[in-house]
């Protein structure tokens, strides 16, 4: 029997506001255990949370940028239940009346296919603490710094088919989120995590299966490997007679397996009912229209823009525009040489493969776009060849330089395109290799394009390979024929 997977993602973005969503305490990372947690943090007693205008407003982009209903009264509500690390007993969030309603979030596929997954709904809502199970001897020990720091979650339909759109649906929402810059989406850091709902169906059958939760994910990595062995999982247990059963799952990354947590089998009594403390959020239009002139040039934006006005690829605009970063880096070095292939050729290979060589984001680069801009002038000016380039390069990671322009002076790279000198230089190679010479002057016509390889290694390695390839070919032949 063949099997289709039913995938549907639940994606917590912490929202980067400088206070937490109900409360003036600091949201900032990295903080000694419980020292950013307040009285209105922990709920207790005399106290009473006001709205951070801040997280209404980052919701409201996010909404806009997925072409969503913006929920023009939203309502926040107590989800009653008893955690450790939840201090108050309840959660505060929204649920009927969320201030994001029904949008869509378009995906481009590995092999450039494109599909569009439908939002059911984003809500506003604070985060619960920290459960640290590590150095206790046994012990739990809480940490509410997290507790109140602001949440967008973001639902979506169960549109997705395979692990592999579940990761590109994630990407596009990262880029999103950092594109309008209401989060750092720092998956290491908890700012971005992932539940995700897979179930299994025979092939053509409309009826949903049971679905499992696998809860709290945070790479795209281990998202595609959780997804891709639970949906083995549920297939080996079906079609050995067993049946799946609703449940939440762990994904362990080590074993690379999931292991149930708890059973959904009825579902849990959380008695919602609105919060008595806080009034519902009323917008109108004039503040949606306000935001929305706010918003900055978005991922299918910069797409459509590096391919209609710059003439790059599709694929090359892709990549380029899946982080904000990227893109303003690419923007940044085309204006600097004023050459878009150029400038994406270098930003997407030299600079990109030595990033990942070194493990270090496009923010953290050595080399900075107006650095990369004017190296990349220099080779179109032909001031340098593609080979001094790479040297120049490598000298401007390294530090040995301030500009291309210090590293080709330093080092002496300057091309040479004075037909007199690449003439004297051809001359010395053909003389101190004649038997060369007379294998090429007798070989057939068809074969001395290979052959004049032999020639230009020698001129370029006696040029220090400062010559013009271009003129080392042409007057090469001109002399070697002559």
């Amino acid at each position: 029997m063949q099997w289709e997977a039913v995938i549907g993602l639940e994606v917590h973005v912490q929202l980067a506001t400088q206070s937490k969503i109900f409360s003036g305490a600091s949201t900032a990372f990295g903080a000694e255990p419980n020292s950013q947690a307040c009285a209105v943090d922990l709920g207790l007693p005399g106290v009473l949370p006001v709205l951070n205008e801040k997280a209404v407003e980052m919701a409201v982009k996010f909404g806009l940028g997925v072409k969503a209903e913006i929920g023009r009264r939203s309502i926040f509500e107590r989800k009653n239940y008893f955690y450790p690390d939840l201090p108050k007993g309840y959660q505060t969030t929204q649920m009927d009346a969320p201030i994001v309603g029904p949008g869509v979030v378009d995906i481009v596929l590995e092999d450039g296919a494109e599909r569009s997954i439908r939002i059911h709904h984003a809500h506003l809502e604070e985060d619960a603490g920290k459960s640290l199970h590590e150095d206790f001897q046994g012990m739990t020990g809480i940490d509410l710094n997290r507790a109140g720091t602001p949440l967008l979650e973001i639902v979506s339909e169960p549109d997705m088919r395979s692990a592999k759109e579940a990761v590109a649906y994630l990407k596009s929402i990262h880029a999103l989120v950092t594109y309008l810059g209401i989060s750092d989406g720092n998956m290491a850091e908890g700012s971005m995590r992932c539940d995700a709902n897979v179930s299994v169906r025979p092939k053509g059958q409309e009826t949903l299966g049971t679905r499992c939760e696998i809860k709290n994910i945070n790479s795209f990595r281990f998202i595609e490997r959780a997804i891709n062995h639970e949906i083995e999982r549920q297939i080996e247990l079906i079609e050995d007679g067993g049946r799946v059963v609703q449940e939440t799952r762990l994904y362990d990354a080590d074993l690379d397996e999931t292991r149930s947590m708890r059973s959904k089998e009825e579902a849990n009594d959380y008695r919602y009912f609105p919060c008595p403390d806080l009034l519902p959020v009323d917008l109108d239009d004039a503040y949606i229209d306000y935001l929305r002139s706010q918003m900055p040039e978005l991922p299918e934006e910069k797409k459509a823009r590096f391919v209609e006005e710059l003439g790059l690829s599709v694929y090359d605009a892709n990549v380029l525009a899946s982080s904000r970063a990227m893109a303003e880096y690419f923007d940044r070095t085309r204006e600097i040489c004023g050459d878009a292939k150029q400038a994406a050729n270098w930003v997407m290979g030299e600079l990109t493969g030595r990033l990942n060589k070194e493990g270090l984001e496009i923010q953290q680069s050595p080399v900075a776009a107006e650095q990369l801009g004017g190296l990349i002038k220099r080779i179109i000016d032909n001031t340098i060849n593609g080979k001094a380039a790479k040297q120049v390069f490598a000298a401007l990671w390294d530090g040995e330089g301030h500009t291309a322009d210090d590293i080709i002076e330093a080092k002496g790279l300057k091309q040479v395109t004075d037909t007199g000198a690449i003439e004297r230089v051809i001359d010395e190679v053909m003389a101190n290799n004649p038997a060369q010479v007379e294998q090429y002057r007798a070989a057939e016509p068809d074969k001395r394009g290979k052959m004049v390889g032999f020639f230009v290694g020698q001129v370029m390695k006696a040029s220090k390979g400062t010559a013009n390839p271009q003129m080392v070919n042409q007057l090469l032949k001109q002399k070697l024929e002559g």
